[in-house]
Order: C-alpha cells, then sequence, then structure tokens
C-alpha cells in the first residue's frame, strides 16, 4: 500500500489508516475476536497507521488495539492516540452503560476535559499502558472545540516539547470542524490535522482555509468521516448525516451524487473514499472497521478506478465547485 510522509516530519502513513473506535464498541459491540481480526486483515491489506483514543469505548479500544500489534514489528507501523479526556474511575460504575456517549461498554470510567499540561502527561501515560507500547507516533488534541483557549495555551507547548524531545513524532489536531485547526495551522507548528466530516464527497468546508494553510505551510491533513456517517454509502430515508437522520436536502443530494456514480459503474462510497486524495496536502483517509470483513471491503473499493468523467460530470452537474481538486483517474501503480 502506498504511503506519504506526515509534514515535515519524515514520518511515514499509509494511504488508508484504521480508525479503531469501532473496535472500542461504537454503537454495538464487538467481540474481542472480530476486533482482532479487523486489525488483522488491516495488516494483511498493507495498513500501516493506525488511530485510537482514551474516549473510545472508554479505553477499549486502545486495549485492543494494542493486544492486536502486540509481536508486529513496533518500527513498521505508525500509530495515533488522542489528549484531552482523562478517564477516572466511577464510583458506580459497571452498573450502567456508556451508551450516552455511543459506546456500548459499561460505564466503569467517566471523562473528565483536560487540556492542561499535566493533562496532557497523564492522558498519553495511561494511553501507553493501555496500548502497551512504550511510544505513540502521533499525538492529537482530540475535540478542543469548547477548550480552545487551554488547549492553545497549555496542552499545545506540552505537545511541542514532548516533540522537542523525541517522545513524539508528530503533533497535531483532531476534530470535526473547520474554525479551529485553521486557528492552530496559522498560531502553532503542528504537523497534521485530522478532520472528519469536513472534506467529503458531499461537502468541501475544508477548502475555503484548512487545506489551503496547510498546503501553504507543508503540513497535512488525515481525513476522517469520508462517508458522513454513513450517508454515502446508501444514501436512503432515515440515514444518518453527522450522527443524526440526514435533511431532506442533504440527502437529495446524496442521492444525486450517486445517481452520477452509478452511471459510470462507480458505487458512491468508492468515489467518496477516493475523492480526498485529490488535494496534495492529504496524507491518508482514515476509516473505521468493527470486521475483517468492512476493512476487505474498504480497500475493494481503494482498488477500484474512478474514470475522470466522474468528475468531469460531477463538476457539470454543480456537484463540485469549479476548480476543486479531484484524484487522477487511473492510480498510480504502488510503491514497494
Amino acid at each position: 500500500m502506498r504511503a506519504a510522509t506526515l509534514g515535515g516530519t519524515g514520518l511515514r502513513v499509509t494511504e488508508l489508516a484504521f480508525g479503531a473506535a469501532g473496535i472500542g464498541n461504537l454503537y454495538r459491540p464487538v467481540t474481542d475476536e472480530a476486533a482482532i481480526a479487523a486489525v488483522n486483515a488491516a495488516w494483511d491489506a498493507g495498513i500501516r497507521t493506525f488511530d485510537t483514543a482514551p474516549h473510545y469505548g472508554l479505553g477499549l479500544s486502545e486495549c485492543r488495539l494494542g493486544a492486536a500489534l502486540r509481536g508486529r514489528p513496533r518500527d513498521a507501523y505508525t500509530v495515533s492516540t488522542k489528549v484531552g479526556r482523562l478517564l477516572q474511575p466511577n464510583p458506580q460504575g459497571g452498573r450502567g452503560d456508556d451508551l450516552a456517549h455511543g459506546f456500548a461498554v459499561p460505564d466503569t470510567h467517566h471523562r473528565v476535559w483536560d487540556f492542561s499540561a499535566d493533562g496532557v502527561l497523564r492522558s498519553l501515560e495511561a494511553s501507553l499502558d493501555r496500548l502497551g507500547l512504550d511510544r505513540v507516533d502521533i499525538a492529537l488534541l482530540h475535540d478542543p472545540d469548547d477548550h480552545a483557549e487551554q488547549a492553545l495555551t497549555e496542552a499545545y507547548p506540552a505537545l511541542e516539547r514532548l516533540r522537542d524531545e523525541g517522545v513524539v513524532k508528530a503533533i497535531g489536531i483532531g476534530t470535526n470542524q473547520c474554525a479551529l485547526p485553521a486557528r492552530f495551522l496559522r498560531e502553532t507548528d503542528i504537523d497534521v490535522v485530522l478532520l472528519a466530516g469536513r472534506y467529503t464527497l458531499l461537502e468541501q468546508e475544508a477548502l475555503a482555509e484548512v487545506l489551503p494553510e496547510a498546503a501553504a505551510g507543508g503540513r497535512s491533513l488525515i481525513i476522517g468521516g469520508v462517508f458522513n456517517s454513513g450517508l454515502l454509502t446508501d444514501p436512503k430515508p432515515g440515514a444518518t448525516y453527522d450522527y443524526a437522520p440526514a435533511p431532506r436536502p442533504v440527502l437529495d443530494r446524496a442521492l444525486h451524487l450517486k445517481s452520477v456514480t452509478e452511471r459510470h459503474g462507480v458505487p458512491l462510497r468508492t468515489a467518496a473514499l477516493h475523492f480526498p486524495f485529490g488535494h496534495s496536502a492529504v496524507a491518508s483517509v482514515l476509516t473505521g472497521a468493527r470486521s475483517a470483513g468492512e476493512v476487505r471491503d474498504t480497500v475493494e473499493q481503494l482498488r477500484h478506478p474512478v474514470p475522470a468523467a466522474v468528475w468531469d460530470e460531477l463538476r457539470a452537474e454543480g456537484l463540485l465547485a469549479p476548480g476543486t481538486p479531484t484524484p487522477m483517474a487511473l492510480r498510480p501503480k504502488e510503491s514497494p
């Protein structure tokens, strides 16, 4: 599988990254065996970039990912995790569940927002313990939307020091909005933005600021949420967009996209997966999986060619603005 360098770090990330929220029991339970099989399938497909967070399943995602990677050569893969939510034991833990936060796990812990310098260090130490690793490669500020000033003045400098000391190789921010990562790109020396849902075939808000700022500074983006909460896998009434039922105009746009791609024999989800690679600042696309079958399907979609005529017709139909970058019609041969 092809790989790209993340900003100016020298760190390589594969074009597909494995998002480990699903194996943290996102929305529904996943067995340990299925979680391990999903990571193994990603490895077998050549995926060497894995993303997790304490938030995902109250640490379950990190534990399962670490177990699945155990025994693999440590220099052969890249792991990112996140800071900003500390997990504290719940005195009444285990009696309820965490479904209010989207995860089908017992509520053994609760999350505490903490973007202090000490919080960053404590979070990373706890993550390493759950992962069973001596280091992570990328540390990301996780959803600091309501804590922007503390993240900028306390958490970011702590991450910068860790990078300077060689504890982590790359630092950045992970979020599903554009304003804050654009500010970080302007005001700090982050290496990467993990942006979910804002640069997709359905919407390209990131073209206004985030992508130009990243490109101008030689920084990179990892794009998540390329299917817009599932809408671009199977648009129909009741489909979700931003984790809620899709409004009718959004659903109609998705159906219009589908009609165009399928006229060319290209599934909508295939075009959605390919789309972000058209921009030079995009180093990797992050997709979640909870099973080996889901991983293999995603890899198959990446290998499915998307003719230039698809992008041309999407522009002609007004579904892509003029000048929106699109991928090459034929994917180049993978590097060894």
